[in-house]
């Protein structure tokens, strides 16, 4: 059952900033979502973005959710009514996800049972990663188990897992089936409606299913090919190369089982995940830089070839603001931030685990076999947001690939200087880092120049890369670029506006790191004073000094007229090559969307922060 309650300040004649109130302080006004009088719900009903009924917004509310135990029938119930047996469940967890036979193996090697001891017993986990054995706590400490010798683990796992028996399992399935239905019809409904409605703004050749391999998106897909009732529709697959070998195994599966979908894969060719973890090191929780370079990047870069005359696509994802707390403000209906041209549809949204486990084994369509291992989440095996837990498992299923990357982020850990580290690794120290301390690369991320003394709007800059045309193509936004109207003896290039007035002029030799920018109108920079000139001036600067091609400006511009190829320099290592970057004249409308959306211009500037 989920329930809504907000923490606003409902009292308009008291002035209360209530996100400074301290947690016992707020007051929460509930409501209920099955109660019609009780919810407000902006423009059309089918975006379903559940408002406080007093605050009118969004912005003060908490979701939460129970979830009940049907002792007849062994299975949890998202109403305290059992659907299969009619009796009366007791309260259970927030959420659940299901635990295959698989992962029971795994579990009655881990508490030294003998096999097939859980065969004939439910077993759910809850938040928080507790288990659940026929609805009681199995009082697991996870800590301690996953702190086992795996050799002998994954031995004795490889002989077990030939001989399990489904049948319970299969029987227990089909009650969780029949007892929750009403709660299945209603997010079956509830999805089937806002698709439908949401299509209605696109042409059928504007529209795709976000496809990752995960069980969110799968279900996604089910939705929108049912409402659509088009086999055909398109998917693009973001294939990270990180990917679990469950996943690619999935993914062929999946192409078989719906031999009319058109399933396309958008890789990133260009990048090395390993090289790049030795440039600017792993990703971190706090900034997963592989996302937009092996993700996103390549994800928009497909829709640039499949969608190339659009100016706007529908993209149907599998988000949900139960995976974090992150997403618990994001709407249904979204503009995307990281693709410009792409419009977000979430039809699950609102969905919790249970209910897409309930989705999936109601409908019986196929699902990635990593989950039936154990894993909660199916993304990029590495990916630093993974639990202890998901680890322990690669480090059984995922032998080779675990010890490889286990080795990488050591060997990083001694190049920035670690005491000591294994346990910077081990503790997982290093899923929590900031910044480029200690990485030499992050050097690039400081512009150092000096301010001209014989004229104001001049500036010296000192680069850490050579010069080359392509430094050139930076500047296209503030206006057209014209080799001809400058000094050669100076390397001078020109920048000009649609009236061929001078904007900003660039002096400096190619092949030299000596680079002066004198600004004749800053006004036709859009820039308010001389300061705001010279930011905009340091974010250019700092794309070329830091760029890797990552392609996160490609993403940014709706209009196509950023591309990043390859290298344009060939130097032995990347860090030392400048990507190849194009700005079309023909497709700018400079309107500097580029210059500015990422912190002082770059993205790997963001991700390799330093202390100045």
């Amino acid at each position: 059952m989920i329930f809504y309650k907000c923490y606003g300040n409902h009292d308009k004649n008291k002035d209360i900033d209530v996100d400074k109130l301290p947690e016992k302080e707020r007051k929460y006004y509930v409501f209920d979502i099955n109660n019609n009088n009780d919810i407000v719900r902006d423009n059309d009903d089918y975006d379903r973005n559940i408002e406080c009924p007093i605050c009118r917004s969004r912005k003060h509310l908490v979701v939460e959710s129970i979830l009940y135990w049907c002792n007849e029938c062994k299975v949890p119930l998202y109403e305290q009514v059992c659907g299969c047996c009619g009796k009366k469940g007791k309260k259970f967890v927030k959420d659940c996800r299901i635990v295959f036979p698989e992962e029971k193996v795994l579990l009655e090697i881990l508490l030294g049972k003998e096999q097939g001891e859980l065969d004939n017993v439910s077993v759910w986990n809850g938040n928080g990663n507790i288990y659940y054995a026929d609805g009681k706590n199995m009082k697991l400490k996870i800590s301690e188990l996953i702190k086992q010798e795996t050799e002998n683990i994954r031995t004795l796992y490889n002989e077990r897992v030939q001989h399990i028996n489904t049948d319970f399992f299969e029987q227990m399935v089909k009650r969780f089936i029949t007892a929750n239905k009403k709660r299945f019809d209603d997010i079956d409904d509830d999805a089937m409606v806002q698709i439908k409605k949401k299509v209605k703004d696109y042409d059928d050749r504007e529209i795709f299913v976000s496809f990752s391999g995960g069980k969110d998106s799968t279900v996604v897909a089910d939705l929108v090919k049912r409402a659509m009732g088009r086999p055909d529709i398109c998917h693009i697959f973001g294939d990270t190369t990180l990917e679990f070998p469950e996943t690619e195994n999935y993914i062929k599966e999946y192409k078989r089982h719906n031999p009319k979908a058109l399933i396309v894969s958008s890789r990133n060719k260009d990048k090395n995940f390993e090289e790049l973890c030795g440039i600017v090191g792993p990703p971190s929780r706090v900034m997963r830089w592989c996302c937009t370079i092996f993700k996103t990047g390549a994800i928009n870069r497909k829709i640039e070839t499949i969608y190339a005359n659009k100016t706007k696509v529908l993209s149907f994802q599998g988000i949900r603001r139960s995976e974090s707390n992150s997403r618990n403000k994001y709407d249904r209906v979204s503009e995307s931030s990281k693709i410009s041209k792409q419009e977000v549809c979430a039809p699950i949204i609102s969905w919790y685990d249970f209910d897409v486990w309930l989705y999936i084994m109601t409908r019986g369509i196929i699902f990635n076999k990593a989950y039936r291992l154990g894993y909660s989440r199916v993304g990029c095996w590495c990916c630093p947001n993974n639990s202890s837990w998901s680890e322990f498992l690669s480090k059984i299923h995922m032998k080779e690939q675990y010890e490889k990357f286990h080795a990488m982020l050591i060997d990083f850990a001694k190049s920035v200087g670690k005491k000591d580290p294994e346990v910077y690794v081990d503790s997982g120290n290093w899923k929590a880092r900031q910044g480029g301390n200690g990485v030499k690369f992050a050097k690039n991320s400081i512009v150092n120049f000096e301010r001209c003394v014989k004229e104001e709007l001049a500036f010296n800059y000192e680069l850490t890369r050579e010069i080359t045309p392509t430094l050139y193509e930076l500047f296209k936004p503030f206006g057209r670029v014209v080799e001809q109207l400058g000094d050669k003896r100076l390397g001078e290039v020109y920048v000009v506006d649609a009236n061929s007035v001078a904007v900003l002029r660039l002096q400096g030799k190619i092949g030299t790191k000596k680079l002066k920018i004198i600004v004749d109108h800053p006004e036709l920079m859009r820039a308010k004073d001389a300061e705001e000139a010279k930011r905009k001036l340091d974010c250019q600067i700092t794309k070329y000094q830091m760029c890797l091609g990552c392609r996160a400006c490609e993403s940014v511009c709706r209009f196509s007229a950023i591309k990043v190829r390859s290298f344009a320099n060939d130097t032995n290592t990347v860090a030392d090559k400048m990507a190849d970057y194009h700005i079309d004249d023909d497709k700018c409308r400079r309107c500097q969307e580029c210059v500015g959306h990422f912190s002082v211009g770059c993205y790997m500037r963001k991700v390799l922060s330093i202390k100045r």
